[in-house]
């Protein structure tokens, strides 16, 4: 890593190196190290100022999108009302507009009032308070100097943010083993937290935490974990979170545990840089960089021997911690915590802990649903119930459509004699292919249905693999409507008769007798993407909408011309949706013209990957119905893996967004779909101006209003499987957690 710098994207501001409570657990006052004495009680204005001038020089240089700045202490709020205001105001001058500011306050709660929870909630920071669980927990460690306890006062600052969500960020839980771990469990669940951090006590092997038994802080958590679940998750845990996001592969939400190299900075009261503050329970000076506001850039603090030390993932790990079975997901725990006899070349002090705890949770998260046998790892299934899903686990459902197919397929009553032979050689050497011709979305649909094309359609399924192997081959193949269709391949017109013989050489295909040649299929392009504009396949009439007939060269170019300003919409200003769409939508069915002034979209219930749309007016309209009707693809392929509903249920519930009222799932696939059409107009309010932004305005109040109704009268219908209210709280969630 030598010459490269990892610019940091995560700043502590001490604000005030006091606090008003002590805790005999604190990391700042009560360890090895105390620079704290000598340092000013409170940040000035002219430190903030030239701080967030350090921090704006340091992001524009290396061109950091998103920043997350953390007020902390000793206790913030004891730098007072006025001197906060003007701290907040100094750091949002010169960083609004460079880049994205998220501005964060912890605290412990006690002097927080109305007046603090105005100012937070104009500058949009978000609060988190520190709160140990129960009162018996709570005063086992957070006291007065006096032996008086905090705890009512803490509630009390709870209160104040529970009335105002928009600024509550969660509870930070530090564990005592002696505590009783479901009633600190019940006791933060019950203040509604948006997260709940539970913290390791900070130790070394110098300093080991108090331990009963050998696993005795994991055992701990296991148990609050296996409740987690057993509830349902209802409030998110960010340790929890990150070990079930690392055991499957994506990124830690959390520095206690993972590889991602520590971006992190802590600026002191005087304007001295510091390493992460849990160092100070090393030894006295350990977080020290030497380096200072007035005379040093950011850029000299990201080249500290001790910075660099924690950007070294892997290789920066003991002989042990690479060895162990669970390293990518543990990633040798806290720094802090390896320190022993003047080194950090060694395990956690929690290391039995954190192997105990990591396994456990990669061995209890996969969702299986036991009627069928099919089942996904339980981060995808939350993931994809939220209404979101990246690419990961957009290619989790198209594996289990996939295997779906094949049985659907391997099930046909009537199969062509000499078809099924061809299927049969195509599976055994040329899989992958036959997979991808199998996966189109109205293959799908004809072997479900058959209400378009006869059985003998089998035929040119197998000739459009053998065609795409490169195979030599002459099928017998069905004729439909005159035309002899190869799905993901083309179409021969032209045909007569009801069956014909397909000649297939080395990549090149002819009809043995009258056709016209191959017209291969049409794609919709946009950068490095595509999808298949599908306007020829027999199977594709199965939507709500008619089928638009063939198109011509004009109408193909008219629908090439909005897709790719419409593609670079989503991928610009909808990330959150277009890594899945890029993942699993492979086909855009035209549906007839819609009457004027409406805009008409469709999926259909086998045909996982298209969606069917009439030609919008604009881009920005084909961005919202593509969006919109793969919600309706990804619930679809969940439905045919989880029993979200009591099938049995014949209640008509209310839609807000109909007249009529709909059976369970009609809403529910209403309730889903509609999350993103909120989530569209939510987003587009902050890209447009003039009439269209009052007009996203008025469309997110009304999207957002009717999805929350939704969601409460699914919640409330009483007909919803395990897995049907897991869904529904994860919707909730989502909403929830935007802003008005």
């Amino acid at each position: 890593m030598s010459g490269i710098i990892l610019p940091f994207d995560q700043f502590v501001l001490k604000i005030h190196s006091r606090c008003d409570l002590a805790c005999d657990h604190c990391y700042v006052y009560e360890h090895a190290d105390q620079s704290w004495r000598g340092r000013p009680k409170a940040m000035s204005v002219e430190t903030a100022a030239l701080a967030a001038e350090r921090i704006a020089e340091h992001v524009e240089e290396h061109d950091v999108k998103n920043i997350h700045v953390v007020l902390h202490g000793g206790e913030p709020l004891l730098a007072g009302h006025d001197l906060l205001a003007d701290i907040i105001r100094v750091l949002r001058e010169r960083l609004d507009g460079i880049c994205h500011l998220d501005l964060r306050i912890h605290t412990n709660g006690v002097t927080l009032d109305s007046r603090f929870c105005d100012l937070f909630a104009k500058n949009q920071i978000k609060v988190g308070i520190s709160l140990d669980g129960d009162r018996i927990a709570n005063d086992r460690h957070r006291l007065y100097a006096n032996g008086r306890s905090s705890y009512d006062q803490v509630i009390k600052a709870i209160a104040l943010l529970r009335a105002r969500p928009e600024i509550y960020a969660g509870l930070l839980c530090t564990i005592d083993v002696a505590n009783d771990p479901i009633a600190v469990y019940e006791a933060l669940v019950a203040l509604q937290p948006p997260r709940v951090d539970f913290l390791l006590p900070h130790a070394t092997w110098d300093e080991p935490p108090p331990r009963p038994s050998a696993t005795a802080y994991a055992d701990w958590l296991i148990t609050i974990f296996d409740r987690w679940q057993a509830d349902g998750r209802p409030v998110p845990v960010r340790l929890f979170e990150s070990v079930i996001n690392t055991v499957q592969g994506r990124g830690s939400l959390s520095e206690a545990i993972g590889l991602e190299p520590t971006t992190l900075v802590v600026i002191e009261t005087d304007g001295g840089y510091e390493q992460v503050d849990s160092l100070k329970v090393a030894f006295d000076g350990a977080p020290a960089t030497g380096f200072d506001l007035a005379g040093h850039s950011l850029n000299e603090v990201a080249g500290h021997p001790g910075v660099r030390a924690r950007q070294r993932g892997l290789d920066g790990l003991s002989a042990t911690c690479r060895a162990c079975p669970v390293v990518r997901s543990c990633g040798g725990g806290l720094y802090p915590h390896r320190f022993r006899d003047g080194s950090f070349d060694n395990p956690s002090v929690f290391c039995a802990d954190l192997l105990a705890l990591i396994s456990h949770i990669r061995d209890n998260t996969a969702m299986i649903n036991p009627a069928n046998n099919h089942g996904m790892p339980a981060a995808t299934y939350d993931a994809l119930a939220s209404g979101f899903g990246d690419g990961g686990d957009i290619e989790t459902l198209a594996r289990s459509q996939s295997s779906l197919q094949r049985m659907i397929v391997a099930s046909l009553p009537d199969r062509p004699p000499a078809a099924w032979d061809l299927l049969v050689a195509l599976d055994r050497d040329h899989r992958a292919t036959l997979l991808t011709v199998l996966a189109h979305p109205y293959v799908r649909v004809w072997a479900a249905t058959r209400a378009h094309a006869g059985p003998g359609y089998l035929a040119n399924i197998a000739a459009a693999a053998a065609y795409r192997a490169g195979l030599s081959v002459r099928v017998p193949v069905a004729v439909t409507g005159g035309s002899v269709h190869l799905p993901t391949v083309g179409t021969f017109d032209e045909v007569p008769g009801d069956t014909a013989t397909l000649v297939v050489e080395a990549g090149s295909a002819w009809i043995d007798g009258p056709a016209t040649a191959l017209i291969g299929t049409r794609r919709l392009r946009s950068g490095d993407f595509s999808v298949l504009l599908e306007d020829r396949d027999p199977n594709r009439d199965c939507h709500q909408w008619p089928a638009a007939a063939t198109l011509g060269k004009a109408d193909a170019d008219a629908w090439q011309e909005c897709f790719d300003p419409a593609w670079r919409l989503i991928e610009s200003d909808y990330p959150a949706y277009a890594e899945g769409l890029r993942a699993g939508l492979s086909t855009i069915m035209p549906l007839a013209p819609a009457p004027a002034g409406k805009d008409v979209s469709s999926t259909a219930r086998h045909a996982f990957g298209a969606v069917a749309a009439a030609l919008p007016a604009d881009p920005a309209t084909l961005a919202l119905l593509l969006i919109h009707e793969f919600q309706h693809v990804k619930l679809g392929a969940l439905l045919d893996l989880f029993d979200l509903y009591d099938e049995s249920d014949t209640t008509l519930y209310h839609a807000p967004w109909r007249q009529d009222p709909r059976p369970l799932e009609g809403l529910l696939q209403g309730t889903y779909a509609h999350i993103a059409v909120s989530d569209f107009w939510r987003v587009r309010r902050d890209r447009v101006t003039g009439p269209e932004q009052v007009r996203a305005r008025e469309q997110y109040t009304l999207w957002r209003g009717h999805t929350e109704g939704a969601i409460e009268t699914l919640s409330a219908s009483g007909r919803l499987t395990v897995f049907g209210d897991r869904a529904v709280a994860r919707m909730r969630r989502t909403v929830q957690g935007w802003e008005s």
